[in-house]
């Protein structure tokens, strides 16, 4: 779809809706459809098994957005459905497992004795019941309960277009039809004779489908579980910090700047910082790692998670949605409420699939007519092809695979951003890692400190730390760090800016300096001089080298040189063989020296010459060329086109992890790599790599079964209805199960583990 010419005096919205009545693959086309005709609209995605849609559309600045959002809801309802506010009845849903089973059960009282003759016969007895009884349990499970499918199926034929419940209210009507006229028209000189009717047929095939969407509904709530276990995560009170003591107040009345009191066994609300006293905290929920963590004074708290013994006051820093909780939730329900690649074809097939059953049915009609078997005979086979071809499992095969697999991920703290990244992420055969923070701890600190002879070292890192003191990089803070212990008055820095990939300049006492790589040192051309031999000695054991310079008469002059070492994070090694042994190549991606990269490679177990686990380390790679190793990687140099995951952490990561077929992102790092990416690892945990992929493989095989299902129950089950093989009530039975079938098999996704 092309999107449409975004000009300055428009604004752009997006809104979920809840979506009442839909029941199969076409209802979510004729929704779609009907959203898209609305001006402004520039796209709108409807999720059946979510019963939802998210549409995006633009107002003119200062616009009332409220207003386009009651004309969406208008065509909706013109379209025949019900709009609601998103989630609004889960709470109702939820209150019991037999929610909503009075009308499948009433349905089955009813019908079952219109099955007992069917049964009877089977043991040669001949229990059939006369024809008023039949008409009188008959009747109201038809236009009773199954009303419903009449006033849907009515509104799919005033906009031209067909669905599940136009197919079943026809069959079913034409059963019930069928039985009414031979029951009239019987021959009244055998008064104890009752003719063959149907009664039963149409009853038992509205009473399985009741069920067989009952079914639905139980097996989407489980789907939606983990959305659910999130959201129970928010306590409803909190107990505020105030002069007069400890008050408790809605949460929704919480401000940043706050003190909260947390209890020993209570869930922390929202995030903040401790401000006294100390703890253990579960996090378990949010990122999936099942040990307490420590927290003290100063330390980050995250809402949702468990404050463990010990009683503190908390200093809030977010609220409401700009929580960690609040955007995981977000993130989960974009995911469930997307649509996968996939989902395209089974749209098109289903804008088709329900005029073409009509037409079906309709030469199965004329054919068995043609063929001189009767009117009634002609009409049960007719019926029998509307009620097995309606397209319920179609529309559920791939949503239902995606909550499900979405669902379990974020289990275990795997957050996936969009189905095309769930969808994409099976067909990785690469993985190109950044190596600090994501294959690093992360935290390098300072292990050699050389100055230029003649100078003062503690004047010199003095220098140095105040240029660093305002930069949030690694090396930076290491260095501030080392001054820290060393106890080194800092002075204050002017003019400071950063030069991206290289290092840093700013001035004290009046005086230029600069922090940065050998290489940009290279580029300035300053020399190393005495301090040669020691820089390329650092770089053998596998250090990362920066240089200071200071700006004088005759130009730049070096003046130290700084070492910094880092530690392999716990677990990267194991997770690098784990993607070795799927069959994935691994790839290290560095902005270091190859020296520092290969050295860093080794203690990671990778041997670039032996091949053990990576073919190759990419070292002084700035950050803007990190997204054209990545392009490289997916051209190949073979010649194939290959899938690419970029796993990174920090901004300049952003624009690598966009290109790379799957972006992944450790929760550990900056919010900008978490909105390039296609994943978060919320526990920043390679091995968390290799079960994203494998939830991925997963969920894709449950999409394909699904597909296979439901298209193979439409396939079998039509001609063999069409040549007399089924009559409706095992039609009905076949399409229940269908439904039932493809959700269940969606489920088997939450018994995954890592």
């Amino acid at each position: 779809m092309n999107t449409p010419t975004l000009h300055s005096s428009e604004a752009v919205h997006s809104l979920d809706l809840g979506i009442s009545g839909m029941t199969c693959a076409s209802c979510v086309g004729r929704v779609e459809r009907a959203l898209r005709k609305v001006p402004g609209v520039q796209e709108a995605s409807v999720n059946l098994a979510t019963e939802s849609a998210r549409i995006a559309f633009v107002t003119q600045v200062g616009a009332d957005a409220a207003g386009m959002e009651a004309v969406l809801r208008r065509a909706v309802r013109n379209a025949g459905y019900e709009p609601r506010a998103a989630g609004q009845d889960e709470a109702v849903e939820d209150l019991s497992p037999w929610a909503g089973f009075l009308p499948v059960g009433i349905g089955l009282l009813l019908s079952a004795p219109l099955v007992l003759p069917m049964i009877g016969d089977l043991f040669g007895q001949h229990w059939m019941l006369p024809a008023w009884v039949q008409f009188v349990l008959a009747t109201p499970v038809q236009f009773i309960l199954g009303a419903r499918f009449y006033k849907a199926g009515w509104h799919a034929a005033k906009a031209l277009s067909g669905n599940m419940d136009l197919l079943v209210a026809l069959g079913t009507s034409a059963g019930w039809g069928l039985s009414m006229w031979l029951w009239l028209t019987a021959p009244t000189d055998h008064p104890g004779h009752v003719p063959h009717l149907y009664f039963e047929a149409s009853a038992v095939v509205v009473t399985l489908v009741l069920l067989g969407k009952w079914l639905e509904a139980r097996a989407k709530r489980q789907t939606t579980a983990a959305i659910r276990a999130l959201h129970a995560l928010r306590p409803d009170v909190v107990h505020l910090l105030t002069k007069q003591g400890e008050v408790d107040v809605p949460v929704s009345e919480v401000l940043v700047g706050d003190q909260l009191v947390v209890r020993p066994g209570e869930r922390i609300p929202v995030d903040g910082t401790v401000h006294e006293g100390h703890t253990q905290v579960d996090e378990s929920m949010l990122t999936g790692e099942p040990l307490p963590v420590a927290r003290d004074v100063g330390a980050a708290l995250t809402g949702g998670s468990i404050n463990g013994d010990g009683r503190i006051v908390m200093a809030v820093t977010a609220v409401g949605a700009e929580t960690v909780l609040a955007q995981i939730i977000r993130l989960v329900e974009d995911a469930q409420a997307a649509k996968a690649p996939i989902q395209r074809l089974v749209d098109q097939v289903s804008a088709i699939f329900v005029p073409v059953v009509l037409v079906v049915a309709l030469v199965t009609l004329a054919g068995w007519l043609a063929m001189g078997a009767g009117l009634e005979a002609a009409l049960i086979h007719a019926v029998a092809v509307m009620v097995i071809a309606c397209p319920c499992a179609l529309g559920l095969a791939t949503p239902a695979a995606i909550m499900a697999g979405t669902g379990v991920a974020a289990k275990h703290g795997i957050l996936i951003k969009d189905a095309q990244a769930l969808e994409l992420a099976h067909k990785v055969d690469v993985v190109a890692f950044d190596k600090t923070g994501t294959l690093t701890v992360g935290q390098p600190r300072l292990t050699a400190f050389d100055v230029v002879p003649g100078l003062d070292d503690a004047a010199v890192m003095a220098t140095v730390a105040a240029v660093q003191s305002g930069s949030e990089h690694p090396l930076a803070r290491a260095v501030v760090a080392a001054a820290g212990e060393r106890q080194i008055n800092v002075a204050t820095a002017q003019d400071v800016r950063a030069v991206p990939g290289r290092g840093t300049e700013g001035e004290v006492d009046g005086q230029s300096t600069l922090v940065g790589s050998l290489r940009w040192m290279q580029e300035l051309g300053v020399g190393l001089g005495p301090l040669s031999d020691r820089a390329e000695a650092l770089q053998r054991e596998g250090a990362t080298v920066s240089a200071v310079a200071q700006r004088v008469t005759e130009g730049l002059a070096l003046r130290a040189l700084m070492a910094f070492g880092d530690e392999p994070k716990p677990g990267a090694r194991e997770a690098l063989a784990a993607l070795k042994a799927r069959g994935i190549r691994t790839v290290m991606v560095s902005g270091d020296n190859r020296g520092a990269a290969e050295a860093m490679a080794r203690r990671l177990g990778l041997d670039p010459a032996a091949g053990e686990v990576v073919a190759e380390v990419v070292a002084e790679v700035l950050p803007g060329d990190k997204a054209a190793k990545v392009a490289a990687l997916q051209q190949g140099a073979d010649g194939k086109r290959h899938h690419v995951a970029m796993v990174g952490d920090g901004v300049n990561d952003a624009p690598a992890l966009a290109a790379a077929d799957v972006g992944m992102a450790m929760g550990n790092g900056t919010d900008v790599a978490m909105h390039a990416a296609g994943i978060t690892l919320m526990r920043g945990d390679p091995m968390l790599v290799a079960a994203a992929l494998d939830i991925s493989h997963r969920t894709v095989m449950k999409i394909r079964q699904n597909l296979f299902w439901a298209f193979a129950y439409n396939v079998a089950g039509i001609p063999l209805a069409a040549l007399g093989y089924l009559n409706p009530v095992v039609a009905g039975a076949a399409m229940a199960l269908s439904s039932v079938s493809v959700m269940a098999n969606a489920l088997l996704l939450k018994r995954w583990r890592m």
